[in-house]
């Protein structure tokens, strides 16, 4: 017996599109291959006009349920994966999939848990910034020339989606949301650096190995609880010590 993508428990985020055609154009090809959820993040490019006709009646209800979002951390709170999609290559961006490949990780993944696939902007594509919302990346393959129209590269995405068949592979339980992966890593950023860890002048750069670490092991929302557990433990053990008088001569012994 063999299992495909769920595709009710996909979403295609453009994050920053600049052109309210390729919208309309990414819907349509949404409707084609049966991808349902669209969302736009920190679009000011965005006519809904221009978007329907581009759409088509086909494709209409897709465009009026959109969801926008200012940020993209907003964007991205309710998914438990997000895939990023990159022309370029290397760099931190590292361990790239192909349509296929990536495809065939999400079917067990699909089942429990809601993914996200985010576009960037028509001229950049998605920033190193962004990339650190994403658990994976993928590449589609060119020949001589990387850019693609991004309706395009939704309709190749979303195909491959749709199509893509595994025998029946090991259950993946809900992971952790972005929601609570981020609440989690403000935590032991702000942990981190107080025990000078990390250096605070750029936190966030050195973060990098640490969320790439967590992202491998594909945290589920209890283990989350359980680190952010500890964090309020040691929390708590430094204001003891600091009423006690005691943190300064144990930080330094």
């Amino acid at each position: 017996m063999t299992e495909s993508i769920n595709l009710e428990h996909i979403a295609i985020i453009l994050n920053r599109p600049r052109h309210s055609e390729n919208i309309g154009a990414a819907a349509r090809a949404m409707k084609n291959m049966g991808i349902p959820k669209l969302v736009i993040v920190g679009s000011t490019h965005c006519d809904l006009s221009k978007v329907l006709r581009m759409a088509t009646h086909v494709a209409a209800e897709l465009v009026e349920q959109i969801e926008f979002f200012e940020n993209l951390k907003e964007g991205l709170e309710p998914y438990h994966y997000v895939v990023g999609t990159t022309a370029r290559l290397g760099g931190m961006r590292q361990g790239i999939q192909t349509p296929t490949a990536i495809s065939r990780n999400l079917i067990s993944l699909s089942q429990t848990n809601r993914i996200a696939v985010l576009f960037g902007p028509e001229d950049k594509g998605l920033s190193n910034e962004d990339l650190r919302f994403c658990h994976a990346l993928v590449n589609i393959p060119t020949y001589g020339f990387s850019s693609i129209n991004l309706a395009q590269a939704v309709m190749i995405i979303c195909y491959e989606f749709s199509v893509t068949r595994s025998e029946r592979s090991e259950f993946i339980p809900r992971l952790a949301s972005r929601y609570e992966l981020d609440a989690m890593y403000e935590q032991v950023k702000d942990i981190l650096v107080r025990i000078n860890y990390i250096h605070a002048e750029n936190p966030d750069y050195w973060m990098n190995k640490i969320r790439h670490f967590f992202t491998r092991i594909q945290l589920r929302a209890s283990e989350v609880s359980i680190i952010r557990g500890i964090c309020r433990q040691i929390n708590w053990y430094e204001k003891k010590c600091f009423e006690n008088g005691t943190l300064h001569r144990e930080v330094h012994q």
